[in-house]
Protein backbone atom coordinates (compact mmCIF):
# COMPACT_ATOMS: atom_id res chain seq x y z
CA UNK A 1 0.00 0.00 0.00
CA UNK A 2 2.57 2.44 -1.08
CA UNK A 3 1.42 4.28 -3.89
CA UNK A 4 3.06 7.38 -5.39
CA UNK A 5 0.40 10.24 -5.26
CA UNK A 6 0.95 13.36 -7.39
CA UNK A 7 -0.46 16.47 -7.23
CA UNK A 8 -1.97 18.52 -10.59
CA UNK A 9 1.58 20.10 -10.48
CA UNK A 10 3.31 16.85 -10.47
CA UNK A 11 4.83 16.88 -7.38
CA UNK A 12 5.48 13.73 -5.35
CA UNK A 13 4.95 14.75 -1.78
CA UNK A 14 2.21 12.98 -0.71
CA UNK A 15 2.04 9.15 -0.56
CA UNK A 16 -0.89 6.24 0.85
CA UNK A 17 0.37 4.40 3.37
CA UNK A 18 -1.02 2.26 6.67
CA UNK A 19 -2.09 4.25 9.54
CA UNK A 20 0.64 4.49 11.94
CA UNK A 21 0.45 5.21 16.40
CA UNK A 22 1.93 8.06 15.50
CA UNK A 23 -0.84 9.37 13.40
CA UNK A 24 -2.75 10.45 16.47
CA UNK A 25 -0.35 13.11 16.70
CA UNK A 26 -0.62 14.30 13.18
CA UNK A 27 -4.57 15.21 13.14
CA UNK A 28 -6.04 11.71 12.27
CA UNK A 29 -9.08 12.11 15.03
CA UNK A 30 -9.69 15.71 13.34
CA UNK A 31 -9.34 14.42 10.36
CA UNK A 32 -12.12 11.93 11.02
CA UNK A 33 -14.43 14.58 12.61
CA UNK A 34 -14.77 16.23 9.10
CA UNK A 35 -16.71 13.48 8.36
CA UNK A 36 -18.92 12.06 11.38
CA UNK A 37 -19.04 11.93 14.99
CA UNK A 38 -15.80 11.41 16.72
CA UNK A 39 -15.13 13.01 19.80
CA UNK A 40 -11.80 12.97 21.64
CA UNK A 41 -9.88 9.85 21.75
CA UNK A 42 -7.31 10.00 24.70
CA UNK A 43 -3.49 8.43 23.84
CA UNK A 44 -4.00 5.03 25.39
CA UNK A 45 -7.71 4.32 24.11
CA UNK A 46 -5.68 5.12 20.33
CA UNK A 47 -3.20 3.17 21.41
CA UNK A 48 -5.45 0.04 22.65
CA UNK A 49 -7.83 0.54 19.18
CA UNK A 50 -4.85 0.53 17.10
CA UNK A 51 -3.26 -2.55 18.66
CA UNK A 52 -6.65 -4.38 18.38
CA UNK A 53 -7.21 -3.53 14.36
CA UNK A 54 -3.41 -3.99 13.80
CA UNK A 55 -3.85 -7.97 15.16
CA UNK A 56 -6.59 -8.14 12.61
CA UNK A 57 -3.63 -8.64 9.59
CA UNK A 58 -4.82 -7.73 6.34
CA UNK A 59 -8.51 -7.74 7.45
CA UNK A 60 -8.72 -4.93 8.29
CA UNK A 61 -6.70 -1.57 6.72
CA UNK A 62 -6.69 1.62 7.71
CA UNK A 63 -4.72 3.86 5.30
CA UNK A 64 -4.17 7.56 5.43
CA UNK A 65 -1.93 10.29 2.88
CA UNK A 66 0.56 12.42 4.94
CA UNK A 67 0.71 16.04 3.89
CA UNK A 68 4.91 15.92 4.36
CA UNK A 69 5.12 19.30 4.48
CA UNK A 70 2.92 20.08 6.84
CA UNK A 71 2.99 16.51 8.69
CA UNK A 72 -0.78 16.41 9.09
CA UNK A 73 -2.60 13.39 8.19
CA UNK A 74 -5.08 14.63 5.20
CA UNK A 75 -6.61 11.89 4.17
CA UNK A 76 -8.07 8.69 4.98
CA UNK A 77 -10.27 5.24 4.50
CA UNK A 78 -10.48 2.16 5.77
CA UNK A 79 -11.59 -1.53 4.60
CA UNK A 80 -12.31 -4.79 6.48
CA UNK A 81 -12.49 -8.07 4.83
CA UNK A 82 -16.02 -10.09 5.60
CA UNK A 83 -15.79 -13.76 4.99
CA UNK A 84 -18.41 -15.31 3.65
CA UNK A 85 -19.80 -19.24 3.34
CA UNK A 86 -21.23 -18.00 -0.19
CA UNK A 87 -19.65 -17.70 -3.19
CA UNK A 88 -17.38 -20.63 -1.92
CA UNK A 89 -16.42 -19.28 1.42
CA UNK A 90 -15.67 -16.23 -0.65
CA UNK A 91 -14.69 -12.63 1.08
CA UNK A 92 -16.07 -9.12 0.65
CA UNK A 93 -14.65 -5.86 0.92
CA UNK A 94 -16.06 -3.45 2.55
CA UNK A 95 -14.61 0.34 2.54
CA UNK A 96 -15.67 2.59 5.28
CA UNK A 97 -14.85 6.37 6.64
CA UNK A 98 -13.00 7.67 3.75
CA UNK A 99 -12.41 11.38 4.49
CA UNK A 100 -10.05 14.38 2.89
CA UNK A 101 -9.37 17.09 4.66
CA UNK A 102 -11.38 19.95 3.72
CA UNK A 103 -8.09 22.13 2.55
CA UNK A 104 -7.00 19.35 0.51
CA UNK A 105 -10.29 18.42 -1.73
CA UNK A 106 -9.84 18.73 -5.19
CA UNK A 107 -6.32 16.82 -5.97
CA UNK A 108 -7.97 13.52 -6.29
CA UNK A 109 -6.33 11.79 -2.85
CA UNK A 110 -9.81 10.35 -2.07
CA UNK A 111 -9.90 8.89 -5.34
CA UNK A 112 -6.03 7.59 -4.54
CA UNK A 113 -7.41 5.77 -0.94
CA UNK A 114 -10.38 4.44 -2.31
CA UNK A 115 -7.90 2.84 -5.40
CA UNK A 116 -5.32 1.98 -2.56
CA UNK A 117 -8.66 0.34 -0.54
CA UNK A 118 -9.98 -1.91 -3.74
CA UNK A 119 -6.96 -2.98 -4.97
CA UNK A 120 -5.91 -4.42 -0.93
CA UNK A 121 -9.35 -5.85 -1.06
CA UNK A 122 -8.55 -7.70 -4.80
CA UNK A 123 -4.94 -8.65 -3.44
CA UNK A 124 -6.33 -10.52 -0.33
CA UNK A 125 -9.14 -12.81 -2.58
CA UNK A 126 -12.20 -10.62 -2.36
CA UNK A 127 -14.45 -11.08 -5.07
CA UNK A 128 -15.80 -7.48 -4.94
CA UNK A 129 -15.48 -4.58 -2.87
CA UNK A 130 -18.84 -2.74 -1.45
CA UNK A 131 -19.58 0.37 0.55
CA UNK A 132 -22.54 2.87 1.46
CA UNK A 133 -22.69 6.62 0.36
CA UNK A 134 -25.02 9.66 0.77
CA UNK A 135 -26.11 11.27 -2.24
CA UNK A 136 -24.09 13.74 -2.43
CA UNK A 137 -21.07 11.13 -2.75
CA UNK A 138 -22.43 9.34 -5.54
CA UNK A 139 -20.64 10.83 -8.31
CA UNK A 140 -17.40 10.69 -6.63
CA UNK A 141 -17.46 6.94 -5.95
CA UNK A 142 -18.92 6.41 -9.54
CA UNK A 143 -15.48 8.25 -10.95
CA UNK A 144 -13.75 5.72 -8.60
CA UNK A 145 -15.84 2.87 -10.49
CA UNK A 146 -18.71 1.75 -8.20
CA UNK A 147 -22.28 1.42 -9.62
CA UNK A 148 -25.65 1.78 -7.95
CA UNK A 149 -26.30 -1.51 -6.66
CA UNK A 150 -29.40 -1.21 -4.38
CA UNK A 151 -30.63 0.83 -1.19
CA UNK A 152 -28.58 1.25 2.69
CA UNK A 153 -31.08 0.32 5.73
CA UNK A 154 -29.79 1.31 9.54
CA UNK A 155 -30.57 0.72 12.56
CA UNK A 156 -28.61 2.47 15.80
CA UNK A 157 -28.34 1.83 18.90
CA UNK A 158 -28.53 4.55 21.50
Amino acid sequence: MQNEVSTKQGEERFQVRRLEISDKSKGFIELLQQLSICDSVSDEEFRARFQELKSHGDDHVICVIEDEQSGKIIATGSVFVEKKFLRNCGKVGHIEDVVVDSSARGLKLGQKIVSSLTDHARSVGCYKVILDCSIENKGFYEKCGFQHKSIQMARYFD
